[in-house]
């Protein structure tokens, strides 16, 4: 199926979850908050949250400084 990641097109494997999504990027999921078509999921519900054709993720890096 295709997602748009970050604002790119993108071909994953039906079914995939969005922790499934984070791990095949190589991102931690502790640090980022990740926006399934304008709404935010919940780091617990990332496991579950299964993707569908054609969702729109963004993953945001968080980042600190001052």
């Amino acid at each position: 199926m295709e997602l748009i990641i970050n604002g790119e097109r993108r071909g994953v494997a039906d079914g995939l979850t969005a922790a499934q999504l984070l791990a095949q990027c190589a991102v931690k999921p502790e640090g980022v908050v990740v926006e399934i078509n304008l709404t935010i999921v919940k780091r617990a519900r990332l496991p579950e949250t299964i993707l569908k054709e054609g969702d729109r993720v963004e993953i945001v890096r968080l980042v600190g400084g001052g």
